[in-house]
């Protein structure tokens, strides 16, 4: 099961007037990339992990909102539970994808399996408000290949003797373990489809590839999964890597490996909804000594700029120039559940900057008292209106929409940016839930009941 553009649908959720219209989740900043976007974005050609700027070129009709984790975490959390409800076998892959294994389907027809799935989406769909995809299969790969198929908003049931039919037709990047490097190594030989990969001698895909990762790969494409449905402990790390066909000394393609190995990572760092402290580079080199170089930074991030930042400063320290290297690889670790703070200042262009009045001579500066900063996408609670978020701020006003997750389209209200009847808000209030489902998402108690989550 996999929640359909998890970031984006959330705040669709919680903010019902941007129901049904393009939304980009990300930094706001001239730096900020976009941890989720929406389908109504996707058609314009925004996704995720692309700079924000970018995105909103091609999508500028789209409404941009700083990401909000414990709400996400809140919303996943409730989602699992109806899951760990209705499956005794259950893992969660990351924070808008898992697993299930129901014991009752085993050796069930094709028939009972859908009737299984279209249940758990309508459920997830009734009581939480996202929409979830479903995929079926005989293996893991099958499965999360099918949900993917599904997407958006559907199921697909691959019965066993079907499988190979849908694998083999497929691009060979809708494998487990193919990203950019390796698909580029298997079209140098022809290689395009699943198929493909799976008729060739195993011995020249591990020649390839190598003996772990080819001969993985290999069985995969024939359709022979084994792995286990099984929960695992919280990963304390996040990486991404690739082994050289041959040795690399060229300085610029070296910087660009691990530019696309910090972005591989970031991707895995998004998904799974945290932020990382810490940023390792490692390096093998053509006498197969590993390096490693690491820099820790004040906060927790999940910037894409800044982590690869980090990444391209630590390759001069773990690299000497002329080095031949087979092997790099970034990781990102320090995870942390939430962004601190400061991932959320969004700064503002230098151009837009209020100008100082030239002063006249024998002027005295008289100091001017500080006045509330209020931005797009905050969370805020007003005494008489209640839960809102900010839609725009400026010349001193504040335009609020009061509404959640559960009152539908609220009405808009403009106040003065220090209106004494402003504060800041917990965002979790949007997802309007109860008080006591409130405290049990931040003690992390586990899932609310029923009736305790958000319609």
């Amino acid at each position: 099961m996999d929640m359909d553009a998890f970031f984006a649908s959330v705040e669709q959720l919680t903010r019902p007037t941007v129901r049904g219209r393009p939304v980009l989740v990300g930094g706001l900043g001239p730096r900020g990339t976009v941890a989720g976007a929406s389908y109504e974005a996707r058609e314009y050609g925004a996704k995720s992990a692309m700079p924000m700027g970018e995105a909103r070129r091609r999508c500028p009709v789209a409404v941009v909102l700083p990401p909000r984790f414990r709400v996400y975490q809140a919303v996943s959390r409730h989602v699992l539970g109806i899951v760990r409800e209705v499956s005794d076998v259950v893992q969660q892959v990351s924070v808008d994808e898992a697993f299930l294994e129901p014991t009752e389907l085993s050796g069930a027809s094709t028939s009972r399996v859908e009737e299984f799935a279209a249940a758990l989406r309508a459920r997830v769909q009734r009581e939480v408000g996202v929409v979830a995809s479903i995929g079926a299969g005989p293996g893991k790969q099958l499965a999360k290949i099918a949900s993917g198929l599904a997407k958006p908003d559907g199921m697909l049931v691959v019965p066993p003797e079907e499988q190979l039919e849908l694998l083999w037709a497929l691009p060979v990047r809708k494998m487990w373990g193919i990203g950019p490097v390796t698909e580029s190594k298997l079209h140098r030989i022809g290689v395009s489809t699943i198929g493909e990969l799976a008729a060739l001698h195993p011995q020249d895909v591990t020649s390839l590839l190598g003996q772990a990762i080819g001969g993985e790969l290999h069985r995969l494409a024939q359709g022979i999964d084994d792995h286990p449905v099984a929960e695992r402990a919280e990963a304390k790390q996040v990486s991404a890597e690739t082994t050289f066909d041959t040795d690399i000394t060229d300085r610029d393609t070296l910087l660009a490996e691990v530019m696309g190995q910090a972005e591989n990572a970031h991707r895995r760092l998004v998904s799974s909804g945290r932020a990382a402290r810490t940023v390792t580079l490692k390096v093998r080199d053509s006498e197969f000594t590993t390096i490693s170089r690491a820099e820790t930074f004040s906060s927790a991030t999940s910037e894409l700029h800044t982590l690869s930042a980090a990444a391209r400063r630590l390759l001069p320290i773990a690299v000497p120039p002329g080095t031949p290297v087979r092997l790099v690889g970034v990781s990102y670790s320090g995870l942390a559940t939430s962004e601190q703070e400061s991932l959320f200042d969004h700064p503002a262009d230098p151009d837009d900057a209020p100008k100082p009045e030239p002063e006249a001579p024998g002027a005295v500066e008289i100091p001017q008292p500080a006045t509330r900063q209020w931005r797009a996408g905050d969370d805020v609670h007003h005494a008489e209106l209640g839960h809102g978020w900010v839609q725009g701020a400026g010349h001193g006003r504040v335009t609020i929409r009061f509404e959640t997750a559960a009152t539908g389209r609220g009405v808009a209200r403009t106040f003065s940016v220090d209106d004494p009847q402003l504060s800041t808000a917990d965002p979790l209030a949007s997802l309007g839930l109860s008080p006591a489902a409130d405290e049990a998402d931040d003690a992390g108690t586990g899932p609310p009941t029923s009736a305790e989550r958000c319609p």
